[in-house]
């Protein structure tokens, strides 16, 4: 009895990682095409996982399985090393709705979504299954002023706290 309610207990949890964030709707009419390639990271809420890092991008390549295959870059300047982590991305429902999990260890999925995108497939928003989690993508290392100060008005309005924001040191 313990374990099945362990079980429960780990199955709606590891589910909850890859539910939405209240009132954030992914894009819809997401082109995985366009999204392939290289990104930048531009701006972030910092994590564990990504901190000290600068001259942060992701590479999006297609897996013969269908599937995305993620791998994360930075420098940390600290240990005067380069950190890469190789995940695999796939849908979480149409492949035409910016909603992906994505997981870069083993069985273990978090929400991606992509909750911004211009026409042009060159800055993206993106946040994970919770406000705590927040990026700014760009094709490009640098971007304009207003393309931040348009990524942080959007965000806030979205319910981020932007506090802890960081630009990218590219």
């Amino acid at each position: 009895m313990k374990l099945s309610a362990l079980l429960t207990t780990l199955l709606l949890l590891l589910a909850g990682c890859t539910g939405l964030p209240n009132n954030i709707e992914p894009v819809t009419g997401f082109d995985q095409d366009r999204y392939l390639g290289t990104w930048y990271e531009i701006a972030r809420l910092d994590h564990s996982f990504e901190r000290g890092l600068s001259q942060v991008s992701a590479e999006y390549t297609l897996n013969e399985d269908g599937s995305i295959k993620v791998i994360n870059r930075g420098y940390n300047e600290e240990d005067g090393e380069w950190n890469e982590a190789e995940g695999r991305a796939v849908f979480v429902g149409d492949s035409d709705v910016g909603h992906l999990k994505v997981s870069f260890f083993g069985p273990f999925y978090a929400s991606y979504v992509v909750f911004g995108l211009d026409d042009d497939y060159t800055t993206a928003y993106i946040t994970g299954y919770n406000r705590d989690y927040l990026w700014l993508m760009s094709r490009t290392p640098e971007v304009s002023d207003e393309v931040l100060a348009a990524f942080r008005k959007r965000a806030e309005a979205q319910g981020f706290e932007l506090g802890e924001l960081i630009v990218v040191e590219q």
